[in-house]
């Protein structure tokens, strides 16, 4: 088959003058959303140890032992295979498996600093050797001639790839239940959703299977999944590390990188992928935990208004108080920018990313753009986008000032404090992309609340798994600064690592 011409506005660039060609028609129109609740946690619970499980280990510590000669590539790669039969019937996380060729390839794999490593590739990005569907029918089976600029980057650094974690259909949506794969279930809760839409890197991640996953996030896609799942994950500023071909789309949002346990795997797979064009300076080495006191902007409120659980707020409140207790200021934080309206905008940028993809899936297949060969809220996305196309350009414009507008917020303070999703991982179901659109539209809208923004915005922003509720979920923490601000927050995510260490919380539904 041939190469995919990955120019999405997800992924790559946007051609957004040939999308009338798909033909779809139809107004959707952002309905009134309905209050998330649930009950607030009295506290917001504590690891109840720092150790983790006997056998585990990250994977930093694994690649130092296979260099020392304590264990081997191969030995590694057998147990993370063996550890993937153990768990992922029940997780469902992975979309095509090559664990023969890991095996051949273990032990002869580039000397980089990961080397015999093993791990998985998210489906939406090529590795040469691995199917790549893109969540989607049509492109099941799918063989890509070569890898993607950030994958390359992990080969070169010795890394032995198992196979392709899940995600939803090109990565449009913020839990992992995409038609062609099934739902991808939660390890803490098989009948809750692990999110989007690096959801299957994060399952196998929180059920220690592999200690770092290969993610990325055009909305939230690395913070979702992280937080619903109890795992580290920081969304790279734009342009730290690489994420697609020369193509580039008019604004930007997506970027690469890993959800991990540790905070010291994702800074070494940080540093050891960083583009280093001069854009940036590179990762100082030997990262300790913050050492200056920070201005920490809080608030608990979703920029657009939509509702947030009250356990949501009570455990972000919770990290606001440990910040507090490190030392550092909090102060209440209001976004400089309209809500409603960066919403209105991100979103039709969204549709346009929905409807190049459609064209993209009826060309590679041959068939019509229809429910043939595209979910139902891919094609509702694609009707939105040609019910509006003509207020691209504007939409295109706005969203290229955003950064300068979202960069006044940061004025007064050095790190932005919020939760990542309005509430903790809700049922299997409430987000599958057949649901009706308008029902659909309602529940991402609320879900997904408050990511976005720093996509636009080419910032760096985490989320930082520090509490869990009552009933044993996970519930993430979002710290974001400007462009640029990596460094910081890898610091400070050191920082809380110590003082609230999470590597000891593991999922019933875990390989150790």
């Amino acid at each position: 088959m041939a190469q995919m011409t990955r120019r999405g506005v997800l992924l790559g660039g946007a051609a957004v003058s040939a999308l009338a060609a798909c033909g779809q028609t139809g107004t959707q129109t952002a309905p009134e959303t309905t209050a998330v609740t649930g009950p607030a946690p009295s506290a917001a619970p504590t690891p109840a140890t720092a150790q983790a499980p006997a056998g585990w280990i990250d994977g930093t510590e694994m690649a130092a032992r296979i260099a020392s000669g304590e264990t081997t590539s191969l030995a590694e790669v057998n147990a993370a295979i063996a550890r993937t039969n153990a768990v992922n019937g029940q997780i469902n996380a992975i979309v095509s498996e090559i664990f023969d060729e890991a095996r051949a390839e273990a032990g002869h794999t580039p000397a980089g600093p990961f080397q015999g490593v093993p791990t998985f590739i998210k489906d939406l990005h090529n590795w040469n050797g691995a199917e790549t569907w893109y969540g989607n029918r049509a492109f099941k089976g799918y063989q890509p001639g070569k890898d993607d600029p950030l994958p390359a980057k992990w080969r070169a650094e010795g890394v032995v790839v198992l196979g392709k974690s899940t995600s939803p259909e090109m990565g449009l949506m913020a839990s992992t239940e995409a038609l062609v794969t099934g739902e991808t279930c939660n390890p803490w809760d098989t009948t809750r959703i692990v999110g989007g839409s690096s959801g299957g890197a994060a399952a196998l991640v929180a059920a220690r299977v592999v200690p770092f996953a290969h993610a990325s996030d055009g909305g939230g896609s690395i913070r979702i999944p992280a937080s619903t799942c109890g795992v580290f994950g920081l969304k790279p500023s734009r342009g730290q590390l690489p994420a697609h071909g020369p193509d580039a789309p008019p604004v930007d949002i997506s970027v690469q990188h890993a959800v991990t346990i540790s905070v010291r795997d994702s800074i070494n797979l940080f540093r050891d992928t960083q583009t280093n064009d001069g854009t940036y300076a590179p990762l100082a080495a030997n990262l300790k935990p913050v050492g200056r006191r920070l201005k920490i902007g809080f608030t608990t409120d979703a920029y657009a208004g939509t509702p947030v659980a009250a356990e949501t707020k009570a455990a972000t409140e919770n990290v606001a108080k440990l910040c507090t207790e490190l030392g550092h200021e909090i102060v209440p934080y209001t976004p400089p920018y309209s809500g409603t309206e960066f919403l209105d905008k991100f979103l039709l940028y969204w549709a346009a990313g929905a409807a190049e993809f459609a064209q993209q899936a009826s060309a590679f297949s041959g068939k019509p753009i229809g429910p043939d060969i595209l979910e139902p809220w891919t094609l509702g996305l694609t009707n939105m986008f040609m019910s509006r196309k003509d207020e691209m350009d504007d939409t295109v414009a706005w969203l290229k000032n955003f950064e300068a507008v979202y960069d006044t917020g940061f004025s007064d303070i050095d790190v932005l404090l919020t939760p990542v999703t309005a509430s903790p991982a809700v049922k299997l179901g409430e987000q599958a992309p057949t649901v009706a659109y308008d029902t659909l539209y309602e529940r991402v809208v609320t879900f997904a609340a408050f990511t976005a923004p720093m996509n636009v915005a080419g910032a760096a922003s985490m989320s930082v798994p520090l509490s869990w509720t009552e009933d044993g979920l996970p519930v993430g923490a979002m710290f974001s600064g400007k462009r640029g601000d990596d460094q910081l927050l890898f610091e400070l995510a050191l920082e809380l690592e110590q003082a609230r260490p999470w590597v000891g919380k593991v999922p019933p539904v875990s390989a150790f």
